[in-house]
């Protein structure tokens, strides 16, 4: 190998390592909708390596996509989108129904079950640095009040 096929190389590793993935995502999946609903949600369990916060979400399955949370204020569950939620490092962090979650609004079409949308979740570590994590989430079709892992579901 010549010097200008190493220096490629290196350069390219570490392009790489560069765009590693500092985010383990597992278990995603959004609910199916039928023809009409112009909302769902996205779940999935996330694990940074460093601290994060995750600051934004884009799909082209929704105009509009935002991390939400839902809690009790009072005697009322109350549903807002937040500006970031914080990924400590190390730390698992679950986007589930009835907590924090993906709000996908505005939806261009049904969801259906067996189908993968494509997301991009968009990432700020405690430098300001951004990052960007492309996904491919299943659809699952639910039934009144189940969820993937058997935990009650409405949203």
């Amino acid at each position: 190998m010549n010097i200008k096929h190493l220096i490629a190389f290196v350069a390219l590793a570490a392009a790489g390592a560069v765009q590693a993935q500092t985010v383990d995502v597992q278990e995603a999946w959004a609910r199916a909708t039928v023809q009409g609903q112009k909302s769902s949600g996205a779940f999935m369990k996330l694990t940074a390596k460093e601290g994060m916060r995750l600051v934004g979400v884009t799909t082209p399955v929704a105009g509009v996509a935002e991390v939400h949370e839902m809690k009790m204020e009072g005697d009322v569950m109350k549903m807002r989108a937040i500006a970031g939620l914080d990924l400590p490092a190390g730390q698992t962090v679950e986007l589930k129904p009835g907590g924090y979650h993906v709000m996908l609004m505005d939806l261009k079409g049904a969801l259906r079950a067996d189908q993968n949308i494509p997301v991009t979740l968009l990432f700020k570590n405690a430098q300001g640095k951004e990052s960007r994590q492309e996904l491919q989430i299943p659809v699952r079709a639910m039934t009144m009040g189940a969820s993937p892992s058997g935990h009650g579901a409405k949203h």
